[in-house]
Parts: C-alpha cells; sequence; structure tokens
C-alpha cells in the first residue's frame, strides 16, 4: 500500500461529516459521527477533523483533542484510524505524524483504538511501530455481533436456543414493547433504570443525565436513534436505547428494575429494535460490550450477566486490538504514562463525576 499523507477537513468536508465517515472503509462507527462529536464538545473534548489518504484508500478520522499544562496536546482517535489492517494504520500514525511536526502543534501523544480483530501478529506490528498497549476504553472492544441478513424466520433460528426460547416466551405471555417518543419524560425514566442499582453488578460508571439526554436527542434528530420500552404495571421495567449508523446497528444504552415478572422482556426488546433496525438497511447488529472471548464463562469477571445476555443472541464474540499510544513527545509521554493520565483523570471524576474520556 502506497504512503498514506494527512490533512485537516475542508469546511465542506466538515460540513457533510457523517457521509464521509459511512464511506471509510469498514463502513464508518458511530463515535465519529457528527452527533457524538457535539455530545464531546460540551464535555472537555475539541474535535479536530483528519483526512487520510494514500492511492488505494481515502479515510476520515476523529481525533479529540485535550491539553495539558506543560505537557501539551493529547490527540485520541476515537475508534480509528479506519484504513484496513494494522500494517496501514502504521502507515497512516506516520502521515499524522508529520501533520502534527508540519503545523507545530505540540501533540505529546496520539492514542488509536482501530477496528481490527485482535491477534498476535497485529499487535506485533503495532509494537514494533513504537506504539504502546494501554487499558481499553470503549465497552465493545469486545463485543457480540449478530449477522443480520437472514430474513427473520432464518435470523431467529440462528439464535442460541436460550435467546429463542426468551422471545418466543415473551411474545406468548403478550408483553408488549413501545417505541418511544423523544422526550423528557422517556429521557428521565430511561436514566432512572439505568440508575437502578442492579446495574452495579456489572460495575457501569454512569455518566450525567445531561450527557445522556444530548446523546440520546442528537441521535434521534438524525433519525439514527430511538428508545423502546417495556412497562409492567404501568411503570417502565426495560429500556434500550439502539442506534442505527450506516450497516450497522448497535444496542447502545439499557436499563431495567430487578425483580420483573415478565421472563424474555429484554429479549423481546432487543428482537424488536434489530428487526426495525433491518427494515432500515442495518446488515450486522452490535450489542456493545461483554467479556473478553477467552474469559466469556469467568464468572468473576464484571461483565459476566451482560455476556450471557448477549451471547444468547450470538455465539460470535469479537476482540478487538484496543487501545494504543503513539508517544510524539517522549519526555512529555513518560511523565503522562507514569503520573499524569492518572491526576488528570482523577482531578477531572472530582470535578464532573463522570468519565475522563
Amino acid at each position: 500500500m502506497a504512503a498514506f499523507t494527512a490533512r485537516f477537513a475542508t469546511d465542506e468536508e466538515i460540513a457533510h461529516w457523517d457521509e464521509h465517515v459511512l464511506a471509510n472503509p469498514g463502513g464508518g462507527n458511530l463515535l465519529q459521527s457528527e452527533a457524538f462529536i457535539d455530545v464531546k464538545k460540551r464535555h472537555g473534548w475539541a474535535p479536530r477533523y483528519l483526512v487520510l489518504e494514500s492511492a488505494d484508500v481515502t479515510s476520515v478520522a476523529l481525533a479529540l483533542e485535550k491539553t495539558f499544562p506543560a505537557l501539551g496536546r493529547l490527540w485520541y482517535l476515537i475508534k480509528g484510524p479506519d484504513v484496513g489492517d494494522a500494517a496501514a494504520v502504521v502507515d497512516a500514525l506516520e502521515a499524522v505524524k508529520d501533520l502534527v511536526r508540519r503545523e507545530k502543534l505540540r501533540v505529546f501523544a496520539v492514542k488509536v483504538e482501530p477496528d481490527i480483530v485482535d491477534d498476535e501478529r497485529s499487535r506485533a506490528v503495532l509494537a514494533r511501530a513504537g506504539l504502546v498497549k494501554t487499558f481499553n476504553i470503549q465497552p465493545n472492544d469486545s463485543t457480540a455481533v449478530l449477522d443480520v441478513t437472514p430474513d427473520e424466520r432464518a435470523l431467529l433460528r440462528t439464535l442460541h436456543s436460550r435467546g429463542r426460547n426468551a422471545i418466543r416466551r415473551a411474545e406468548r405471555e403478550g408483553v408488549e414493547v413501545v417505541r418511544m417518543p423523544a422526550e423528557e419524560e422517556t429521557y428521565r425514566q430511561m436514566f432512572a433504570m439505568m440508575s437502578q442499582v442492579g446495574q452495579g453488578k456489572a460495575n457501569v460508571a454512569l455518566r450525567s443525565y445531561e450527557y445522556y439526554r444530548r446523546f440520546w436527542q442528537n441521535f434521534v434528530d438524525r433519525g439514527q436513534g430511538r428508545m423502546y420500552f417495556v412497562f409492567e404495571d404501568g411503570a417502565p421495567a426495560v429500556g434500550a436505547f439502539v442506534i442505527n449508523y450506516g450497516r450497522k446497528g448497535t444496542y447502545k444504552d439499557g436499563g431495567s428494575v430487578p425483580k420483573r415478572k415478565a421472563y424474555g422482556d429484554s429479549h423481546l426488546v432487543q428482537w424488536t429494535a434489530i428487526n426495525d433496525l433491518k427494515a432500515e438497511g442495518i446488515v450486522e447488529y452490535d450489542f456493545c460490550g461483554t467479556p473478553p472471548s477467552d474469559r466469556l464463562k469467568d464468572t468473576t469477571h464484571p461483565h459476566h450477566g451482560l455476556g450471557l445476555f448477549k451471547t444468547s443472541f450470538t455465539k460470535t464474540v469479537i476482540d478487538y486490538l484496543g487501545c494504543w499510544d503513539l508517544p510524539l513527545e517522549p519526555v512529555a509521554y513518560r511523565v503522562w504514562s507514569s503520573i499524569g493520565e492518572r491526576v488528570f483523570r482523577q482531578i477531572w471524576w472530582r470535578q464532573h463525576h463522570q468519565p475522563f474520556y
């Protein structure tokens, strides 16, 4: 593959950002979308819109930027770059380094998390290029993915028997899934379900209500998001917010109340969402987070219960390479990796009571 060049996107490209993201080789990722960028801009991150080009590939990438006293700038290429395999990522990052030097941007490190399946060869390619493996940030760096291209009856037969039986039982018992209006009461009810004590077993660190409300509304406004509830005794019992972004559907947020009467209500919510999004053109559905594939049966893993639920739809669990740092300024990066990142994350948590990234 030919060498890459990197540049900032033009105003015209930024004005049609989603179109360019969805044209990326991997089909785009909702965490690079216009809707998500607007949320992060309101929570301490400045977007940098990058275009990576070679003779074979043109790809856009979102770099979220923060500036830290004495260190400089950190770029977080969230779920990117989307340019192909690990070798192509290395080539693209050389172009990013050149852009940083050319523009005198004082970026001390670039954090990347390309959606490339984890394997020894890919890890070795990144390591040889000087990238440093760090902790994963996004919940779906290991995730269950369902191919939804079969027709509805055939698709139901592909599910694990646990999931298929739960859906059928919920339908027999008259469980009703309701697509909810995009309004304040819906969002408040959803956030309340997400905040239930039972959710804590998964060690989920919730962000503020304002963060979720903005996130949900942004995707709804663009026709890319929708909320589903199941009610029990007149009150919300299960909720899910799902996204259709290009060819991919994603189960982004979920919540429920404990000790519900209906069996299979959560499964029927997902089944309803999958078929609705399939009618709008998705070809795969991401359940957005499981334990790594080699720990699915590990009952001590904090996401064990979530994994059981999600793998009742599909046995396909994908482990991606996760998060890697490319140091550009060695001294600043050593300070960052040894103490700086930990300190700034703690300060952010004390000030905002929500995750740094």
